[in-house]
């Protein structure tokens, strides 16, 4: 008799760790976690969804003997731990992401341990900028905007040729990776490390660009990422969601339980291996509409904020082009309304909302992580 297939997942008490280990444990798999609990996400500690049949260890992608100890038996490797969002650090986003990823490898490769793959959670945030098409010059990928020009609050990304406003299209895999903030980065250290070393060693490796990732387990105590978690904190304290730029960037906002699936796929799916995917669900939304929508569905009579501030470094708009790992079967099965009410039902269940995006806003401005347009000058 065979044994169960045995899956490490790294950050698997998190939002898509722990929806990861659900499927897997579905699977019949056997689970083992391992979870720094970073008190940021995580400030009552172990959280009751973790189950009792799982092996959980507390450990850090950044100590070497947490990983020999997480690693020893396992088959399958989810790597989800990560430092994400606009967190003002700078260093710390290298040291967990890059570093804690080459740390993984590195044991892997050392210990010549038995591994069978490794999927690891990429992000949307490789890319400069999403996929755009021109009226008269037809498709482009999108570069980032100068700070010069979000200064002067235009927020458009504007056609190479003739510098006309385009309209965004569905951005492929094929689109150039780079990032202009430090966690873009470290995210596309992480994959191409990733990625290299399966080239370099043959053991098959996948790596999934998420879209912005919501749903039941996503921290309401964060406030420096999950526009959603954000925006419902501050609706249910009665204030209004503050929205950047001019309302109208867009993001592919996809459900977590369509996340945790799409690992699962590739995890199982040979026809995965060596692969960079993208996991979405198609399609976009404006945020200020966003934030509009959350305010109707929570009954809260809400405007949201847009006081002309934007983020250096940030997108305009993204729609994940998700052909590609459609073609090895994964279609998202909850659409944003769907998802917005799972969601919303769980908050409600999590007794008192508190609001920390104050507090971090204010942090935010004095590090010039976020920046005023000049134009407006709106307090």
């Amino acid at each position: 008799m065979t044994r169960p297939t045995t899956a490490l997942v790294t950050g698997g008490a998190g939002l898509i760790g722990s929806h990861i280990v659900d499927a897997a444990r579905a699977e019949g798999w056997q689970v083992r976690v391992m979870d720094s609990l970073e008190r940021q996400t995580h400030p009552n500690g172990k959280p009751a969804w973790v189950a009792e049949d799982v092996e959980f260890l507390g450990g850090d992608v950044r100590r070497r003997s947490d990983w020999e100890r997480a690693l020893d038996g396992v088959d399958i490797v989810f790597h989800e731990a990560a430092y994400g969002g606009y967190m003002p650090e700078i260093a710390k986003f290298i040291h967990v992401n890059s570093y804690g990823t080459a740390l993984m490898l590195e044991t892997v490769r050392n210990k010549a341990l038995p591994v069978r793959k490794i999927v690891m959670a990429s992000s949307q945030a490789v890319y400069n900028e999403g996929a755009y098409a021109c009226p008269e010059h037809g498709h482009f990928y999108g570069q980032t905007r100068p700070v010069a020009q979000l200064e002067r609050d235009d927020y458009e990304v504007h056609c190479p040729v003739c510098d006309q406003p385009s309209s965004p299209v569905p951005t492929d895999e094929a689109a150039p990776m780079g990032g202009e903030n430090v966690y873009a980065i470290s995210k596309a250290d992480q994959e191409r490390l990733l990625i290299s070393f399966g080239r370099s060693t043959g053991l098959p490796v996948v790596a999934l660009r998420y879209s912005c990732t919501y749903g039941p387990r996503q921290s309401l105590f964060n406030p420096y990422t999950g526009v959603i978690a954000i925006f419902c904190t501050r609706l249910m304290n009665d204030l209004q969601p503050v929205v950047y730029e001019d309302g109208r960037q867009s993001r592919d906002l996809v459900f977590v339980e369509d996340v945790a699936r799409a690992n699962m796929l590739v995890a199982m799916d040979d026809r995965a291996d060596g692969g960079v995917f993208n996991v979405g669900t198609g399609n976009s939304v404006a945020i200020g509409e966003l934030a509009n929508t959350l305010a109707g569905h929570l009954g809260k009579q809400i405007e949201p904020r847009i006081p002309g501030e934007f983020r250096p470094g940030e997108m305009r708009a993204l729609i994940s082009d998700i052909s590609k790992i459609e073609a090895n079967g994964y279609a998202p099965r909850v659409d944003l309304s769907q998802g917005i009410a799972r969601y919303l039902e769980w908050i409600a269940d999590q007794g008192d909302i508190g609001e920390y995006f104050s507090a971090a806003e204010k942090r935010l401005r004095a590090r010039n992580i976020v920046k005023q347009a000049a134009a407006r000058n709106v307090s």
